[in-house]
């Protein structure tokens, strides 16, 4: 028998076909007052993200059916929900984050119910963010856009839109806030690890590999030669800023 949701509380879909790391991820997250529902192939997980329409999706990668890279290009093809991946392979991070795919943060295996938990929560507070502050624009009908210009790039902050010498890139919530961050301060050198608190909102030390590969991404839709980079610069040893040219 299904179980009954919580009416208020966010739900988030657990992927794995380890059902004891499931049962951990239930226990905790239900602790924290969500609500959990479970897959344990990719498949099902497909169908249950389009169904049940989750708040968030922890995913694994390797799965039976279907593996988890490939439910996260699925899902995120007709579903806006961050999908934080579950890997035990570093040599997956690049893949995970990648253009194709588009999700939203990864962990890898064996991790801290604490870390994961924190990262649950930066994700989930991230998108709270994003719709609070359409619900804002339309409540109050603002027409003036708002938007940073630092040389050929050009944010709208109302559209989350933007464009590189006049083109739009298409670039995904977090890679937008990254360059909205860096953008709003250019010339000034940001920390990978501010850039972690700041816009990933880890409440604690995290991986800062996860920043570096946002970066590189990044880069690839807006840099004319990524080895040459002139917008997104690297200071080497310290962090990123946005030269202002």
């Amino acid at each position: 028998m299904e179980e009954e949701l919580m009416e208020d509380a966010k739900t988030i879909l657990i992927v794995d076909d380890e059902q004891p790391i499931r049962d951990i991820l239930v226990y905790n997250l239900k602790k924290e007052g969500y609500n959990t529902i479970e897959a344990s192939d990719g498949i099902t997980a497909v169908d249950i993200a389009q169904q049940k329409r989750p708040d968030l999706i922890l995913l694994d990668i390797m799965l039976p059916k279907l593996d988890g890279l490939s439910v996260c290009k699925r899902v995120k093809n007709s579903l806006s929900v961050p999908i934080i991946m579950l890997t035990a392979k570093d040599s997956e991070i690049d893949k995970i984050l990648g253009l194709e795919l588009g999700a939203d943060d990864y962990i890898t295996k064996p991790f801290s119910v604490r870390e994961l938990v924190a990262r649950v929560k930066a994700n989930l507070r991230k998108v709270d963010a994003v719709s609070n502050n359409q619900a804002l624009n339309n409540k109050e009908e603002i027409k003036k856009e708002s938007k940073i210009v630092v040389g050929d790039l050009e944010l709208d902050l109302d559209k989350f839109e933007v464009k590189v010498r006049g083109e739009v890139v298409d670039l995904t919530l977090r890679e937008f806030e990254v360059l909205k961050f860096l953008a709003s301060q250019p010339e000034q050198v940001v920390t990978r690890e501010t850039l972690l608190e700041k816009v990933w909102g880890y409440e604690y030390y995290g991986d800062i590999r996860t920043v570096d590969v946002t970066v590189r991404r990044i880069r690839e839709k807006i840099e004319k030669d990524t080895s040459a980079p002139k917008i997104l610069i690297t200071k080497r040893s310290v962090g990123y800023y946005i030269a202002s040219k």
